[in-house]
Formats: C-alpha cells, sequence, structure tokens
C-alpha cells in the first residue's frame, strides 16, 4: 500500500488555505456594513458601480503586476476562467433579485446550500472526494444559519427563492471553476465577473431610464466596496482555492453570514436577536472545528 500521508508542505499550504478563505468571509461581512451606509443608489446603481470598481481594480493590478503579459494571463486563465467570471456575475446578479423578492432571512437560508453544490458538482466535473466530516460539519452549519434566520424564513416570493438558489449555485459555480484552474492564475475569473455584472446592470439601468448619476458619498461606498472588499477579497479566495477543495471553499467563505451582523451591531448599534447570535455561535464552531479537524488530520497522517 502506498503512502498516502501529506507532506509537511502539503498541510502548511492547507493551514494557509483554511486561514485565506476564512479571512475571506470575514472581509466580505463588511458589505452590510456599507451598504446601510449608502443614502439613496437603488440596488442596480451599487450592483453597477461596485461591479465596475470591481473589475477596473482587479484589471490595474494585473496591469501592474504583468504589464505586456496581461493578455497571456487572460488567455491561460482559459475556459474555466470564463466560467468563473460567469459564475460569479450570475451569483452577483441573482442575490440582488433574491434580496428585493422575498426575505432576507430566506436569502441567507437558500445561500447555505451553497457548500452542498459545491461538494456535489466539485465531486462529478473534478472528481474530487468529499469527507464524512465535511458533510457533517455542511450540516451543522446549515444548521446554525436556519436558528440565525428561523424566525424570518417564510414562503416568501417563488421568484425569490428560486434567484436566491441560483446565487448559491453562481457562488459554488465559482468554486468549482477555482478549483478547475487552480494551477494558474484565475484572478481573471474576478475581473471578468466584475464587468459581466456591471454590463448587465448598465443594461438594466439604461433599459428602464433609471440614469446613473448618484451622489459623490453613494459612489465613494460603491467604488470602496468593489474595490476593497469584493475585488480584496475574492483575490485571497482564489488563492485559497489552490489548496482547499471546492466543498471546503464554499463552507469556511459562510464565516460571512456569522460576522455581517457583528458589524451593524458594533457601527450603528443594531443589536441582532438571541437567534441570531445563538445560530451565529453554532455556525462559527462548525466552522472553525472543521479547519482544526482538517489541519489536526493532516499533521496526523491520516
Amino acid at each position: 500500500m502506498t503512502d498516502a500521508s501529506p507532506t509537511h508542505g502539503q498541510r502548511a499550504a492547507y493551514i494557509r488555505g483554511c486561514l485565506l478563505v476564512l479571512c475571506c468571509g470575514v472581509v466580505f461581512s463588511l458589505g452590510g456594513l456599507i451598504v446601510r451606509q449608502i443614502e439613496a443608489a437603488d440596488a442596480w446603481q451599487i450592483v453597477f458601480y461596485r461591479s465596475l470598481a470591481q473589475g477596473l481594480a482587479l484589471l490595474l493590478l494585473l496591469s501592474l503586476r504583468d504589464r505586456g503579459g496581461i493578455g497571456t494571463t487572460f488567455r491561460l486563465a482559459g475556459g474555466a476562467g470564463l466560467a468563473g467570471g460567469a459564475c460569479l456575475a450570475t451569483a452577483s446578479i441573482c442575490f440582488i433579485f433574491s434580496i428585493t423578492h422575498t426575505t432576507v432571512a430566506n436569502t441567507l437560508f437558500l445561500l447555505s446550500t451553497a457548500p452542498f453544490m459545491a461538494a456535489i458538482a466539485s465531486r462529478l466535473l473534478l472528481g474530487e472526494p468529499v469527507r464524512p466530516s465535511t458533510w457533517a460539519t455542511m450540516t451543522v452549519a446549515m444548521l446554525g444559519i436556519t436558528i440565525m434566520v428561523g424566525e424570518g424564513i417564510a414562503l416568501g416570493n417563488l421568484f425569490g427563492n428560486l434567484t436566491g438558489l441560483a446565487t448559491a449555485a453562481g457562488f459554488a459555480g465559482l468554486t468549482v471553476a477555482l478549483r478547475q484552474g487552480r494551477g494558474t492564475d484565475m484572478l481573471p475569473a474576478v475581473c471578468l465577473g466584475g464587468f459581466m455584472s456591471a454590463a448587465v446592470a448598465a443594461f438594466v439601468i439604461a433599459g428602464q431610464g433609471r440614469g446613473f448619476a448618484i451622489s459623490p458619498w453613494d459612489l465613494g461606498l460603491c467604488a470602496f466596496y468593489g474595490a476593497a472588499i469584493i475585488a480584496a477579497g475574492l483575490s485571497v479566495f482564489t488563492r485559497g482555492a489552490r489548496h482547499l477543495p471546492a466543498a471546503e471553499l464554499a463552507l469556511l467563505s459562510l464565516t460571512e453570514v456569522v460576522f455581517g451582523p457583528v458589524w451593524v451591531w458594533l457601527v450603528i448599534d443594531e443589536r441582532p436577536s438571541d437567534g441570531t447570535l445563538l445560530g451565529g455561535a453554532v455556525l462559527l464552531a462548525a466552522l472553525v472545528g472543521h479547519a482544526l479537524y482538517g489541519i489536526g488530520r493532516r499533521h496526523g497522517g491520516r
């Protein structure tokens, strides 16, 4: 029988991947607080300027880093990069439809299905095995989110619920695409996703005759959201994708759900309910426990 024990380098890479993705979720969790500070811009204007800033920030980063080789960087990302960008754009757009057509609780609950979708898709498309501990942690995490938002879960609007599922599917698709292209630089996927979603938002805004003008304050917040939160967070996420299976990527990034209410509580004194705090504690314990178990498992060589 061959020795399948992980090397020291593999263990270090796994630890680094866990930390990157856990931190990525924390960075993403600041998005809700930023949106709460926007004064007048509507949802599609937010999507447009946030996504445009995301795409431009990453394009600038890639241009400065690769200089004349940026075309090669995008070309090497290949089909996986294009698919990842499309999935990211789908998730960004469908999230807005979901959040505006059903309850926030429903949207968050449906988003918790993303790790299950990623696990199934990565198994079918990439042949990645999913450990029993990962399935167990995903179940506990979903229970934690159910406790967090349980009071607000309702039948809701069918379209809102379907787009919530589409958001989860888009994010799961992104994780699978990043894993497929893990041997290359996948930042182009995030860059393309920003421009794709910005293009769709621009089409909707123009079609509805709303106009693109927003206040300097709102524009600054949207730009910061896209460049400093989404672009930076997904840049970290793509690095974590090199070291973690797709299911664990989607799972560990759920720290976004845990810390989102915390920032709102600390900054604008909007106290979350006891159910939100309890469910968040269950979710966080599941995520950290899973990461520690994975680290211990690799140190034990099992």
